[in-house]
């Protein structure tokens, strides 16, 4: 069936005759907030305790904007006579927000969990040299990072809080275990006592008697 000749007009005007009777809403930013989704995409934060610098991100970038340095150094051995190792410290993590296209590829293929989505938004600057963020402020954002959603109740427990909560509760009978073998030593220790100090008082009786 053809469409009916002016069909597109009216629909049109039916829309801005509904718009019409609405109220207008303004933004009263910057001095109210705006309400952002919890999966907006606003700057990468730094979680620098859990970064190895393994380079995967920065590899993987197809913007080339994360920028790390690092060095070794000499771990002693923790036991004498053990061997001493190496391992890598941070020295620099930039992302140039000039050149990030905001892909996630980054957060996504961390293993460490040392990058997140941040919705701080607020980080224009002047000068486009400026863009360049250092950990210090990666890390700040750090703590814009809203919380992960919670888990579906039917949903089967991650692994690593399992792991965790089993050596939780071994630990807990372990010590539960321990502290009743000291109390029960120390009940036995003091029946000892009471009747070690009962037979010496029947002794003593005797020997008064006596």
């Amino acid at each position: 069936m053809p469409p009916i000749p002016g069909s597109g007009l009216a629909k049109g005007l039916a829309v801005t005759l509904r718009t019409m009777t609405k109220k207008t809403v303004t933004a009263q930013y910057p001095d109210v907030q705006p309400d952002l989704p919890p999966r907006s995409r606003g700057v990468i934060a730094l979680f620098e305790e859990n970064c190895t610098v393994c380079m995967l991100c920065a590899r993987e970038c197809p913007d080339w904007c994360i920028y790390i340095d690092s060095h070794k150094e000499t771990v002693p051995a923790a036991v004498p006579g053990g061997r001493e190792r190496s391992r890598n410290v941070l020295d620099r993590f930039a992302i140039d927000f000039s050149l990030c296209m905001y892909c996630g590829i980054c957060i996504e293929v961390c293993p460490f969990d040392a990058l997140f989505w941040s919705p701080e938004f607020e980080y224009a600057e002047t000068d486009i040299l400026e863009l360049t963020h250092e950990r210090d402020k990666l890390r700040d954002w750090m703590w814009t990072v809203p919380e992960p959603p919670a888990l579906d109740p039917a949903a089967e427990e991650p692994k690593e809080i399992a792991a965790a909560r089993k050596t939780a509760d071994k630990l807990r009978t372990q010590r539960e275990q321990e502290a009743a073998e000291r109390e029960a030593a120390e009940q036995s220790a003091a029946a000892q006592k009471a009747a070690g100090q009962e037979a010496a008082d029947r002794e003593g009786t005797q020997e008064g008697q006596e």
